[in-house]
């Protein structure tokens, strides 16, 4: 175990603020200008212990320096992945020291953490700046400035507080996943004038047979300058890609801004023609650029990434910018890996999505709000998703005083918020989910999903609401998921439910015919072989994959299907492994990313591509492509044909592309192509999607 260094301890943030140091500049200038604007991170090396005894506060541990009994970890972190740690649920301390150059003075300075779980204090140099409390998968500020010494060193100290707690969601140990504490996702410092731009929220659509776009912005401007000051905002957005300008949307008038407050400013809507649509298989994002002019002077300057696109639910269906889509995919388990726990790393991130990528998924759903990093890999590479309220199973509302049941609501109102807040500008996010799995047929959870669905509804009113149900069985006419856009439902047959495939499909029509005019999504279905009597293994994944699928491709209602999981996951409901490996066996690789056998079969069970067949032989393909109708069931444009051929040593030789024409749900196309056949031994046929990953591959053996 490291000892602490204070020299080594703040040297990182030290050296990352003086190189991104500007020129000296007067108080008063930092208090409108721009030119200090900057964000340092704050990941790496903190100071930490666990507080058992829950003394810190009495003992003054934000006060004090950081003695012998604290370590050095490294942020983002939690301890629950340290086999010693594994099953501690309680209070511990974080700590830190940054710099603040006298340059900075005159500016406003904020840290933000991207999450904490569950419960966050912040003091610098003993003051007290900041709680979050119970909200432990959203991201929060804390205001530096009216605690930090510019041109010294500042001491930054975080209790968290990771226990188990009836008055808050997840209730208690009612939910099926990690409950691991820490600073579970990155920190940052931002260095902005003390007129600065908060946050923006962007709709951006579609109109006109997509021939234009319409954008509106909202912007959140915060004064915290100590006097009043006029205002004013300048927009523009541009192409992600190339920088271009797409449209300048018209300033503001001039608006006086007391000190003190956030000024929400609503911009006059703007229009353009020739609008680069966001698709999963055509992830393609704008930019927008704000920037403020303060008493008639440049002022603070932002940015964020969004995307054009319009999510519409009609009747039974789902329609992406105007065109009719049968949406599939898979559910990941975040915090699942061992050594990383939900402190996950930019790198697992990406290993993760970019296998969920390969397995041909467009649309998931998750049980909390994720990390930023998720969120921007969906947008920048083309997959749909849910984010959830993370009220988790029946036991929310289970021996509920009146007092637990307003603090219950009040968080999850809490969650809506800021999770909406957060994320509402990812054209990835495709709907809201209010629960999952909470009893939509009693009272007290009806009452609470009715709640929420108000409070979304005012909130974002341009994306679907729903909640994963699994009271579906018995009376579907009856649950709350009737009173959503689309139905949820969790189909369990043969595994936690019992009954066979045909009383599946009983189930699945009967709630078809109880919601006629809405579409039918599979939220969740698969097999967990979490029970001594759930036997069979992988094959039985399989099994249950392929059957149940076959069912669900039936009815043009069943608008999608997210199958359950992608991996194996922790839980501190595990009925397998032990320490940091307690876990569920659910998905279709295990903890660290290995393959099962039913990888390859869920690949091909979430393809567009329903077969891809060939002949080849004498220098000659020919490739037959067949787009499934449904389920998935998409148009296809843009893909693309690729064929490597094999030969010397079973090394590759030789390769080809083709570009496919449009295809339509249920098309077929063949194609014919030459190939050196000298010494040819295998051709590997690839069906490639615009974001280049293999929606379907063949082997031909020669």
């Amino acid at each position: 175990m490291r000892k602490p260094t204070r020299r080594r301890f703040a040297k990182t943030v030290a050296l990352a603020a003086a190189a991104a140091s500007p020129p000296a500049a007067g108080a008063q200038g930092h208090e409108y200008s721009d030119l200090c604007s900057r964000t340092v991170s704050l990941d790496g090396e903190w100071l930490f212990r666990l507080d058992p005894n829950d003394e810190g506060k009495a003992a003054g541990w934000m006060r004090r320096a950081p003695g012998s009994a604290w370590r050095v970890v490294t942020v983002p972190h939690t301890w629950n992945v340290e086999p010693e740690n594994a099953g501690y649920h309680g209070a511990a301390w974080y700590a830190r020291e940054i710099d603040a150059p006298r340059e900075w003075q005159g500016a406003c300075v904020r840290v933000r953490f991207g999450a904490v779980y569950h419960t966050a204090e912040v003091w610098l140099n003993g003051e007290p700046v900041g709680v979050h409390e119970r909200l432990g998968y959203t991201a929060f500020f804390c205001n530096l400035t009216p605690a930090i010494r510019f041109g010294e060193p500042n001491r930054l100290v975080v209790r968290v507080d990771n226990s188990f707690r009836d008055d808050m969601l997840p209730r208690g140990r009612s939910f099926d996943w990690a409950a691991d504490g820490g600073i579970l996702r990155p920190v940052s410092l931002h260095v902005t004038p003390r007129v600065f731009l908060e946050r923006f929220e962007i709709e951006a659509e579609p109109i006109d047979g997509n021939r234009r776009a319409r954008i509106r912005v909202r912007v959140f401007a915060r004064n915290d300058s100590g006097r009043p000051v006029r205002i004013q905002v300048h927009c523009r957005a541009v192409e992600e890609a190339s920088g271009r300008e797409a449209v300048q949307v018209p300033p503001s008038p001039p608006i006086l801004t007391p000190s003190g407050i956030s000024q929400t400013i609503d911009l006059e809507p703007a229009v353009f023609d020739n609008p680069r649509l966001w698709h999963f298989d055509h992830p393609l994002l704008y930019r927008l650029e704000a920037r403020l002019t303060v008493d008639g002077r440049p002022g603070h300057s932002a940015s964020e990434t969004f995307g054009i696109r319009k999510i519409e639910v009609r009747g039974a269906a789902f329609y992406l910018n105007g065109e009719r889509v049968w949406l599939a995919g898979v559910e990941r388990m975040a915090g699942s890996h061992p050594e990383h726990g939900m402190a996950e790393t930019g790198a697992w991130i990406r290993h993760d999505h970019d296998d969920v990528k390969k397995l041909n998924c467009v649309f998931t759903r998750v049980h909390w709000p994720q990390d930023e990093r998720v969120l921007d890999y969906c947008d920048r590479h083309g997959i749909f998703i849910q984010l959830e309220v993370p009220a988790w199973g029946r036991r929310t509302f289970r021996d509920l005083t009146p007092e637990l049941e307003k603090a219950i609501a009040e968080n999850a109102a809490d969650h809506l918020r800021e999770m909406i807040d957060q994320n509402r500008n990812h054209p990835s996010v495709f709907s809201w989910g209010l629960a999952n799995e909470i009893g939509g047929q009693d009272s007290t959870a009806q009452k609470f999903v009715r709640g929420l669905f108000a409070r979304a509804r005012l909130q974002d009113p341009t994306r679907p609401l729903t909640y994963a149900s699994n009271s579906l069985q018995r009376n579907p006419g009856n649950d709350v998921a009737g009173r959503m856009d689309f139905i949820m439902w969790n189909e369990y047959y043969e595994s936690w439910m019992r009954g066979d495939v045909p009383a599946m499909e009983r189930n699945l029509k009967a709630i078809h015919d109880a919601f006629p005019d809405k579409p039918v999504v599979i939220s969740e279905y698969g097999y967990c072989e979490c029970r001594p009597a759930h036997s069979g293994g992988d094959a039985k994944r399989i099994d249950i994959l392929k059957r149940h699928t076959a069912v669900f491709r039936k009815y043009d209602w069943v608008a999608g299907a997210i199958f359950f999981d992608y991996n194996d996951y922790r839980t501190h409901m595990g009925d397998k492994g032990a320490g940091p490996l307690e876990q569920r066996v659910h998905g279709v690789v295990d903890l660290y990313g290995n393959p099962k056998p039913s990888y390859a079969e869920l690949r091909r069970e979430m393809s567009p591509i329903e077969t891809l067949e060939a002949e080849a032989g004498g220098g000659q393909i020919r490739v037959r492509v067949t787009v499934r109708n449904r389920l998935p069931g998409y148009a296809l444009r843009g893909y693309t044909l690729r064929w490597i051929v094999f030969g010397f040593g079973g090394l590759p030789m030789e390769t080809g592309f083709r570009p496919l024409e449009d295809l339509a749900p249920g098309a077929e196309k063949i194609v014919t192509a030459t190939y050196d056949a000298e010494g040819a031994k295998r051709i590997q046929i690839d069906v490639l999607r615009p974001t280049g990953f293999s929606a379907r591959r063949l082997n031909v053996m020669l």
